[in-house]
């Protein structure tokens, strides 16, 4: 059927509209340059914030006790004790605190206390143009990650992959947070010896480091918080999830076009993954190896990342060099000033 001249004509009003109304890319640029934030000295002081679930007041004191074995001082975020069901308090007041940690100069660097859920949820919320004008060391995993990402993709700042205030703070931990956090250096991350690395794919490669927790991520695919992956080296982490679980979100990163773009791939370690039913089942490194090893890129898994006791401190954007034979990640530069 013929459409009628006031069809065509409002048709052509509403495209002319959509034409002229700018989209999320462009109202929303990707940051032209990367932004190293200051690095840790002795008697900075650390402000710590819950912008994912909610803590008890008793599970604060031992993070108090870590820091200040690091010669460090604690500020509290002013809702850091709210609750809000399975959340840390609203999502306005957990954002409010992660704006204002970075707009408050008597705060050095950021901690965020744990995970669960929630980070997600307030990234509309932030102010990326006040974290890119106040650069800081912000840290944590599991669902920090999408805090990490989203910080990164919208401001430019390198975040850190590591522990949140309730990790165990093994020796080994400590180590890395000391020489990615509190010097200038450019170090390798290779495993302990007692972990060991198993390949997918040999070679080096270069590129950007990004990456975190996989359900995290790939919950964000498609929105405008996860960073350009072209050319990036992507590590992930998991933990609870079967093996089919994970096919299904390395199979969502696959059809989103962000494993076809990538430069090497990292899986770090995956607790609690085994399959209810093995023989049932594809094994975790079968699966990997079906996604993965057609990409025909430098991969490996089994580093030391994501939910166990001895874990790297990974800066988010940092230029690395990775090698999937020896499975290490070599800095290029240093991930703070």
């Amino acid at each position: 059927m013929a459409l009628s001249r006031r069809q065509l004509i409002a048709n052509f009003g509403l495209a002319a509209i959509a034409t002229q109304l700018p989209s999320a890319a462009q109202t929303n640029p990707y940051p032209q340059s990367i932004i190293k934030p200051p690095r840790l000295n002795v008697n900075d002081t650390i402000g710590l914030i819950n912008p994912a679930a909610f803590s008890y007041p008793e599970e604060i004191e031992p993070i108090k006790q870590i820091l200040s074995q690091l010669g460090l001082k604690v500020k509290l975020g002013t809702h850091i004790f709210d609750r809000y069901g399975y959340l840390g308090g609203k999502d306005a007041d957990r954002a409010a605190d992660v704006n204002a940690m970075f707009a408050d100069s008597s705060v050095q660097a950021i901690l965020t206390v744990q995970g669960g859920w929630g980070c997600n949820r307030i990234l509309p919320l932030l102010d990326y143009q006040l974290i890119r004008n106040h650069p800081k060391i912000i840290m944590g995993f599991s669902d920090i990650t999408s805090l990490l990402l989203a910080i990164y993709a919208r401001s430019g700042v390198i975040t850190f992959h590591g522990p949140v205030g309730i990790s165990t703070w093994s020796q080994f931990t400590i180590n890395y947070v000391k020489q990615i956090l509190f010097n200038t250096q450019a170090i390798t991350f290779q495993n302990s010896s007692q972990i060991r690395v198993q390949t997918i794919t040999p070679g080096k490669s270069r590129g950007k480091l990004v990456g975190g927790n996989l359900s995290v991520l790939a919950a964000m695919v498609g929105s405008i918080y996860l960073p350009n992956c072209e050319n990036s080296i992507l590590f992930v982490e998991e933990v609870g999830e079967e093996v089919y679980r994970i096919d299904r979100m390395l199979t969502q990163l696959k059809l989103a076009g962000i494993l076809d773009r990538i430069s090497g791939f990292i899986f770090g370690q995956c607790i609690k993954c085994e399959p209810e039913q093995p023989n049932e089942s594809l094994t975790l490194e079968q699966m990997l190896f079906e996604h993965i090893h057609p990409l025909n890129i430098p991969a490996w898994y089994g580093s030391m990342i994501g939910h166990v006791r001895d874990i790297f401190t990974l800066p988010v954007g940092a230029e690395v060099e990775i090698d999937a034979v020896a499975g290490t990640i070599k800095l290029l530069d240093s991930a703070v000033t």
